[in-house]
């Protein structure tokens, strides 16, 4: 049974807009799960991710990957690139990045589940993994592995 809610219009969908300045200024979308009576795993990847280091102001790169079973709500993808986008120009240590990107989407869609995995780019020599998960997943719904390799360098 569709949900009897209505979705917001989407702020960001089908406009043309510049990218956000900062993850505040930053409009996430989210749409109405018209299949809330199922239980499914939804993935967004998102390889190119950039931030700033902190201190340096160096450019640091990560993969993400963002797994969720949904509640009453679907985050939107663009609004999401977008937000992701976002983060291109801020000084931000790794974990700190990778757990508010995970809380402001638990905020926005209140999922059943929902796990980001932060695999950053070695910084000083050092790759640095973050996880992020809400929960144990729902039993009886197919979570797969992130798919992401261990770095290892050259070799």
């Amino acid at each position: 049974m569709a949900s009897q809610r209505k979705s917001p219009k989407p702020k960001v969908l089908g406009r043309k807009m510049a990218l956000p300045e900062s993850p505040e200024q930053a409009v996430l979308d989210r749409i109405v799960n018209k299949n809330k009576g199922h239980q499914f795993t939804v993935r967004f990847t998102c390889p190119e991710f950039t931030a700033l280091c902190p201190i340096t102001g160096q450019p640091d790169f990560a993969h993400f990957v963002l797994d969720y079973v949904p509640g009453e709500w679907l985050i939107e993808s663009k609004s999401l690139k977008f937000y992701f986008s976002s983060f291109r120009n801020v000084g931000v240590f790794h974990e700190e990045c990778t757990i508010m990107i995970a809380r402001r989407l638990v905020e926005l869609i209140v999922p059943h589940w929902l796990r980001l995995s932060g695999f950053w780019y070695p910084r000083g020599g050092m790759p640095i993994d973050v996880w992020y998960q809400t929960s144990l997943p729902p039993d009886g719904v197919h979570v797969p592995d992130p798919g992401v390799s261990p770095y290892r360098g050259r070799g």
